[in-house]
């Protein structure tokens, strides 16, 4: 990873993932983009198992030991691919398998994290259990480390925003695989507001995610 993985605040996390909302509940609000991709195409299934969103977050004024970073897993998620390139994509994360992998060796510690941030301090997860992902548009890329602009709608607790990622995708033998680069979210934009008292360090409103996706195409 080339850049360095994210950057804010006691996880203000997402979040992913990455996410997509609820393919249960409609958003509460949307300044989402228009979708112009379609389903014309041939069909892949996202390979959970082997897909993921990485958040990393910490404190202003904080050294970068007081960092938090970890994991969100897919619930779903399916991909088209249409003349051998993508063409559309939506992908659901599953909010309550958020976890901080830096203190996956402690373990009263990381429930604790893993609790508040899954509380109605952070992602209310209870009330809006899945986030979501869904490509509006692709747009091929020549610039940089990437080949791929991807315009899509990031919704978190029930709140659509239009997000772009720069992403590597590849295309090759039933397997579609699709990198982005850390990505900086405002937490805020999503209803994710808490701040603790300032004398525990204030919490960065950036929150970075990271999209890992694999997906198989449907036999």
């Amino acid at each position: 990873m080339k850049k360095k993985l994210f950057s804010l605040g006691i996880p203000a996390l997402f979040a992913a993932a990455v996410m997509v909302s609820c393919n249960k509940e409609k958003p509460v609000t949307t300044d989402g983009n228009e979708v112009t991709t379609t389903k014309d195409g041939n069909q892949f299934t996202l390979d959970t198992l082997n897909s993921k969103v990485e958040w990393k977050g910490y404190k202003i004024f904080k050294s970068e030991s007081t960092s938090h970073f970890g994991t969100i897993k897919f619930e779903s998620g399916d991909v088209t691919v249409k003349e051998g390139g993508l063409e559309s994509g939506k992908f659901v994360a599953d909010m309550n398998s958020l976890t901080s992998v830096d203190l996956k060796d402690n373990a009263e510690q990381l429930g604790k994290l893993n609790g508040h941030l899954k509380s109605g301090d952070f992602f209310e997860v209870e009330k809006f259990p899945t986030a979501s992902y869904e490509i509006t548009k692709v747009t091929p890329s020549a610039e940089g480390d990437y080949n791929t602009l991807l315009d899509g709608n990031l919704t978190i607790k029930g709140i659509t925003k239009p997000v772009q990622f720069k992403a590597n995708v590849s295309v090759k033998e039933g397997v579609v695989s699709i990198a982005t680069e850390p990505k900086d979210i405002k937490r805020e934009e999503f209803g994710v507001k808490f701040q603790a008292p300032a004398e525990n360090g204030v919490i960065k409103d950036d929150v970075t995610l990271q999209i890992s996706v694999k997906a198989l195409e449907k036999k």
